[in-house]
């Protein structure tokens, strides 16, 4: 199992934005999981790739008027379901027609859609406002007899959801080795269909396009393979994006409209976005 450093951040003031800021700049270099709350936020990385000048950088050049206490600890290889139990991951209800929860959870809501999600350090939940915002899309689309690519899929929450949704033909990328295998484990913990590949968006070029792609991920590693998207998508195809905030929907239509993606629509919740693209 992987040893992780688990780095606590208390900010003064401490609000919803300030919270995102910083579990995006983590996330930049290389964090895999954020559990906020009122003080601040708690987030995780693997032992071996902790830096914590690194952190103290990203702290010391916050663009929002702060004072920031850290700490951390290294949290050994052990049963995560069971760290997750314990202190974070509670049932969620997204759009009043999906229910995520794990496999230890007995007290669950009943919905038309159940996800079972064992996250471990895999990014995905629900309880995140870019995984809520790509469910409601997913919800809201006609999925049925879909080729769709789920890049940078994490637990495999979005991958789960569209095989659910009667998406004929699904397809999850994944370049954390770890994160990965517990991507596998997932699809096959909610008996559907879904082939999970590991690797980068290099591994699209041998896929057949298809009618959609997903990329929740973040607005650089999006910007810098969003022509690899475009040419994994059909004519016509339908690509959700997200990770970003929405004084970056600029940046990602700008980005996008040289490989004939046109922005249809945006959504929006707590500053972050997901946007509705379809390939003209």
């Amino acid at each position: 199992m992987n040893d992780y450093i688990e780095l606590r951040i208390d900010s003064t003031p401490s609000s919803e934005e300030i919270n995102d800021l910083v579990a995006a700049f983590l996330a930049d270099i290389g964090y895999e999981s954020f559990v906020p709350d009122d003080k601040g936020l708690t987030a995780f990385v693997k032992s071996d790739i902790f830096d914590n000048e690194q952190v103290s950088e990203i702290l010391n050049s916050f663009p929002i008027e702060t004072s920031f206490s850290c700490s951390h600890r290294l949290i050994e290889g052990q049963d995560w379901n069971e760290e997750w139990e314990k202190n974070y991951f509670k049932p969620i209800v997204i759009g009043d027609r999906c229910v995520v929860h794990s496999t230890f959870h007995t007290d669950v809501p009943a919905a038309e859609y159940d996800i079972i999600i064992d996250p471990k350090m895999a990014f995905g939940t629900g309880h995140h406002s870019t995984t809520n915002l790509m469910v409601s899309y997913l919800l809201d689309m006609d999925l049925n007899g879909f080729r769709i690519i789920d890049v940078g899929t994490g637990t495999a929450i979005l991958a789960i959801l569209a095989a659910k949704r009667g998406a004929a033909d699904v397809v999850g990328i994944e370049i954390d080795p770890g994160a990965w295998e517990n991507a596998v484990e997932n699809v096959k913990l909610n008996n559907v269909v879904a082939e999970m590949l590991c690797g980068d968006a290099s591994r699209l070029g041998s896929l057949e396009p298809a009618d959609m792609v997903i990329a929740n991920i973040n607005r650089n590693i999006i910007t810098s393979d969003i022509d690899k998207y475009s040419k994994a998508l059909k004519q016509g195809g339908t690509m959700l994006l997200s990770g970003f905030y929405s004084e970056d929907v600029e940046i990602i239509r700008n980005s996008a409209e040289p490989y004939n993606l046109r922005v249809e629509e945006i959504r929006e919740d707590n500053n972050w976005v997901a946007v509705k693209l379809v390939k003209i």
